[in-house]
Formats: C-alpha cells, sequence, structure tokens
C-alpha cells in the first residue's frame, strides 16, 4: 500500500507544481466582490486553492508511505515518479516536445529506481 500513497503523492505533487505555476500573486488586486464567482475570477483563485489542498495532500500521503518505506527510498521513488508525471503533463496537455535524450535519461532515472527497490536492504524489525 505504500508504494501506490507514494504514486498518489507524486500526482498531487504534479498537480501542486503547476498550481505554483499559474499563481500569481499580482493578479489578487484585480479580484474584487462583483468577479468572484465568473471566470476571471476563478482563474485567479484556483491556482491558490490548488496550491492548498495539492500541497496538503501530498505531505499526507508522503507521510503515509514513509512510515512504510525507507525514507531515502520513497523520497527517490517519490521525486522520480514527480519528475515523470511533470513531463507527461508538459507532453500531452501542454504539447511540448521530448527529445530522445530527455526520454533516455528518464528511463535511467526509473531504472534507477527499480534497481533500488530490488537491491535495497530491507530493514530488521
Amino acid at each position: 500500500m505504500a508504494w501506490l500513497y507514494l504514486i498518489i503523492a507524486a500526482l498531487f505533487e504534479t498537480a501542486w507544481t503547476f498550481s505554483v505555476k499559474y499563481f500569481k500573486f499580482s493578479s489578487f488586486r484585480l479580484l474584487n466582490t462583483t468577479n468572484i464567482y465568473k471566470a476571471e475570477g476563478i482563474y485567479i483563485v484556483a491556482p491558490l486553492l490548488g496550491y492548498i489542498i495539492f500541497g496538503i495532500a501530498n505531505v499526507y500521503f508522503f507521510s503515509l508511505a514513509i512510515k512504510q518505506v525507507p525514507t531515502a527510498m520513497a523520497f527517490a521513488v517519490w521525486t522520480a515518479s514527480t519528475l515523470v508525471f511533470i513531463k507527461l503533463v508538459d507532453v500531452f496537455f501542454f504539447r511540448q516536445h521530448i527529445s530522445w535524450a530527455e526520454t533516455f535519461f528518464l528511463m535511467l532515472i526509473m531504472i534507477g529506481i527499480i534497481g533500488m527497490r530490488i537491491y535495497s536492504v530491507s530493514p530488521d524489525k
């Protein structure tokens, strides 16, 4: 179950990252009672709400995972998974290109994580 928690935490971290990308403090001056419920107000408030909600969910699921998985392993898997998810969102939703070199190095990261998982020493309880 801990590995599932790590993947869920990585998905929330990915959503949190894009919330930070679109979060603008300067836009809050434009927010008032007449436009807060309209589309222009939603575009201002949504990144802030995403920042808070996705951040809390990310920390919650990551904390569940590190209770069952060694901390270094959990952090490595969480970070690598987040990196892959961010790149997938960039490619499929934002239509950014991915080079063969990027693909190769992402695969190296994932191979390293799998290697750590296979060859890690489990703690004695």
